[in-house]
Protein backbone atom coordinates (compact mmCIF):
# COMPACT_ATOMS: atom_id res chain seq x y z
CA UNK A 1 0.00 0.00 0.00
CA UNK A 2 1.52 3.12 -0.89
CA UNK A 3 1.97 6.32 1.53
CA UNK A 4 -0.60 8.40 0.23
CA UNK A 5 -3.33 5.33 0.09
CA UNK A 6 -2.63 4.57 3.66
CA UNK A 7 -2.92 7.88 5.00
CA UNK A 8 -6.42 8.72 3.44
CA UNK A 9 -7.37 4.86 4.75
CA UNK A 10 -6.47 6.41 8.27
CA UNK A 11 -8.24 9.53 7.82
CA UNK A 12 -11.52 7.68 7.22
CA UNK A 13 -10.83 4.72 9.58
CA UNK A 14 -10.51 7.85 12.41
CA UNK A 15 -13.96 7.93 12.04
CA UNK A 16 -14.79 4.59 13.40
CA UNK A 17 -12.45 4.35 15.77
CA UNK A 18 -13.64 8.38 17.79
CA UNK A 19 -16.53 6.69 19.72
CA UNK A 20 -14.46 3.52 20.05
CA UNK A 21 -11.75 6.20 22.06
CA UNK A 22 -15.14 8.11 23.51
CA UNK A 23 -15.86 4.48 24.81
CA UNK A 24 -12.95 3.37 26.62
CA UNK A 25 -12.02 7.14 28.08
CA UNK A 26 -15.20 8.78 29.09
CA UNK A 27 -13.84 12.14 28.17
CA UNK A 28 -13.86 13.92 24.85
CA UNK A 29 -10.50 15.64 25.56
CA UNK A 30 -8.77 12.32 26.23
CA UNK A 31 -10.76 10.23 23.46
CA UNK A 32 -9.29 12.81 21.04
CA UNK A 33 -5.76 12.69 22.97
CA UNK A 34 -6.45 8.59 22.61
CA UNK A 35 -7.13 9.34 18.81
CA UNK A 36 -4.26 11.57 17.79
CA UNK A 37 -1.51 9.37 20.14
CA UNK A 38 -2.89 5.71 17.88
CA UNK A 39 -2.76 7.94 14.42
CA UNK A 40 0.76 8.96 15.26
CA UNK A 41 1.46 5.43 16.51
CA UNK A 42 0.30 3.87 13.00
CA UNK A 43 2.01 6.44 10.74
CA UNK A 44 5.07 5.39 12.79
CA UNK A 45 4.49 2.20 12.38
CA UNK A 46 3.36 1.84 8.75
CA UNK A 47 6.27 -0.04 7.28
CA UNK A 48 4.97 -3.25 9.88
CA UNK A 49 1.01 -2.99 8.84
CA UNK A 50 0.72 -5.64 6.12
CA UNK A 51 -1.36 -5.27 2.92
CA UNK A 52 -4.94 -7.25 3.31
CA UNK A 53 -4.43 -6.71 6.69
CA UNK A 54 -7.84 -5.36 8.65
CA UNK A 55 -7.04 -1.57 8.67
CA UNK A 56 -9.24 -0.86 11.35
CA UNK A 57 -8.41 -3.95 13.67
CA UNK A 58 -5.01 -3.09 13.24
CA UNK A 59 -6.27 0.50 14.46
CA UNK A 60 -8.40 -0.79 17.44
CA UNK A 61 -5.40 -2.52 18.92
CA UNK A 62 -2.92 -0.16 18.51
CA UNK A 63 -5.36 2.27 20.77
CA UNK A 64 -6.73 -0.72 22.64
CA UNK A 65 -3.13 -1.18 23.63
CA UNK A 66 -2.05 2.73 23.95
CA UNK A 67 -5.13 3.11 26.29
CA UNK A 68 -4.22 0.07 28.69
CA UNK A 69 -0.41 1.47 28.91
CA UNK A 70 -1.67 4.49 30.04
CA UNK A 71 -4.21 3.62 32.68
CA UNK A 72 -1.83 1.37 34.28
CA UNK A 73 0.96 4.46 34.39
CA UNK A 74 -1.64 6.51 36.30
CA UNK A 75 -2.68 3.53 38.43
CA UNK A 76 0.97 3.53 39.33
CA UNK A 77 1.79 7.08 39.89
CA UNK A 78 -0.81 6.90 42.46
CA UNK A 79 0.25 3.89 44.37
CA UNK A 80 3.25 3.63 46.53
CA UNK A 81 4.89 1.24 48.46
CA UNK A 82 4.41 0.27 52.20
CA UNK A 83 8.19 -0.36 52.92
CA UNK A 84 6.95 -1.98 56.25
CA UNK A 85 7.88 -5.85 56.57
CA UNK A 86 4.56 -6.61 55.22
CA UNK A 87 4.92 -4.39 51.57
CA UNK A 88 1.46 -3.78 51.20
CA UNK A 89 0.66 -1.61 48.63
CA UNK A 90 -2.00 1.30 49.19
CA UNK A 91 -3.38 3.90 46.41
CA UNK A 92 -3.01 7.16 47.79
CA UNK A 93 -4.85 10.01 46.66
CA UNK A 94 -4.60 13.71 45.87
CA UNK A 95 -7.91 14.40 46.72
CA UNK A 96 -9.05 14.34 50.68
CA UNK A 97 -12.91 13.88 51.54
CA UNK A 98 -13.38 15.81 55.46
CA UNK A 99 -14.38 13.16 58.10
CA UNK A 100 -16.73 14.93 60.77
CA UNK A 101 -17.79 11.63 62.18
CA UNK A 102 -16.59 12.80 65.54
CA UNK A 103 -19.01 15.46 66.08
CA UNK A 104 -22.26 12.94 65.11
CA UNK A 105 -20.87 10.48 67.19
CA UNK A 106 -20.86 10.64 70.90
CA UNK A 107 -18.89 7.98 72.85
CA UNK A 108 -21.87 6.39 74.44
CA UNK A 109 -23.01 5.41 71.13
CA UNK A 110 -19.72 3.72 70.62
CA UNK A 111 -19.19 1.96 73.80
CA UNK A 112 -23.09 0.48 72.81
CA UNK A 113 -22.06 -0.82 69.51
CA UNK A 114 -18.81 -2.42 70.86
CA UNK A 115 -20.07 -3.55 73.89
CA UNK A 116 -22.47 -6.42 72.03
CA UNK A 117 -20.10 -7.15 69.29
CA UNK A 118 -18.53 -10.62 68.98
CA UNK A 119 -15.51 -10.65 70.93
CA UNK A 120 -14.34 -12.49 67.92
CA UNK A 121 -14.27 -10.00 65.61
CA UNK A 122 -14.34 -6.91 68.32
CA UNK A 123 -10.89 -7.82 69.07
CA UNK A 124 -8.67 -8.01 65.40
CA UNK A 125 -10.56 -4.50 65.27
CA UNK A 126 -9.59 -2.70 68.06
CA UNK A 127 -5.58 -4.14 67.37
CA UNK A 128 -6.07 -3.03 63.74
CA UNK A 129 -7.32 0.26 64.96
CA UNK A 130 -4.20 0.57 67.27
CA UNK A 131 -2.18 0.29 64.71
CA UNK A 132 -0.78 -3.44 65.01
CA UNK A 133 -1.03 -4.72 60.96
CA UNK A 134 -2.51 -7.74 59.73
CA UNK A 135 0.25 -10.29 60.11
CA UNK A 136 0.45 -9.71 63.35
CA UNK A 137 -2.97 -10.19 64.44
CA UNK A 138 -3.19 -13.29 62.75
CA UNK A 139 0.58 -14.31 64.56
CA UNK A 140 -1.50 -13.24 68.16
CA UNK A 141 -4.30 -15.30 67.31
CA UNK A 142 -2.50 -18.16 65.06
CA UNK A 143 -4.94 -17.95 62.11
CA UNK A 144 -3.92 -17.20 58.68
CA UNK A 145 -4.26 -13.36 57.56
CA UNK A 146 -7.43 -13.90 55.02
CA UNK A 147 -9.52 -15.22 58.46
CA UNK A 148 -8.16 -11.58 60.19
CA UNK A 149 -8.88 -9.68 57.28
CA UNK A 150 -12.19 -11.15 57.17
CA UNK A 151 -12.82 -10.67 60.99
CA UNK A 152 -11.88 -6.93 60.77
CA UNK A 153 -14.05 -6.46 57.53
CA UNK A 154 -16.96 -7.82 59.36
CA UNK A 155 -16.61 -5.82 62.30
CA UNK A 156 -16.75 -2.83 60.69
CA UNK A 157 -19.63 -3.59 58.94
CA UNK A 158 -21.59 -4.30 61.90
CA UNK A 159 -20.22 -1.37 63.10
CA UNK A 160 -21.47 0.95 60.59
CA UNK A 161 -24.63 -1.10 60.43
CA UNK A 162 -24.86 -0.46 64.55
CA UNK A 163 -24.01 3.65 64.22
CA UNK A 164 -26.28 4.14 61.27
CA UNK A 165 -29.42 2.81 63.74
CA UNK A 166 -28.34 5.12 66.07
CA UNK A 167 -27.78 8.21 63.77
CA UNK A 168 -31.20 7.83 62.17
Amino acid sequence: MKASQFNSALIDSSKVLKPIAMALTKDAEDANDLLQETMLRALSSQDKFQDGTNLKAWLYTIMKNIFINEYRKKTKRKTFVDSSDNLYYLNSSSSAIPNDAETNLSMTDLDHAFASMNPEIKIPFLMHYRGFKYQEIAEEFELPIGTIKSRIHFARKELKQKLNRHNV
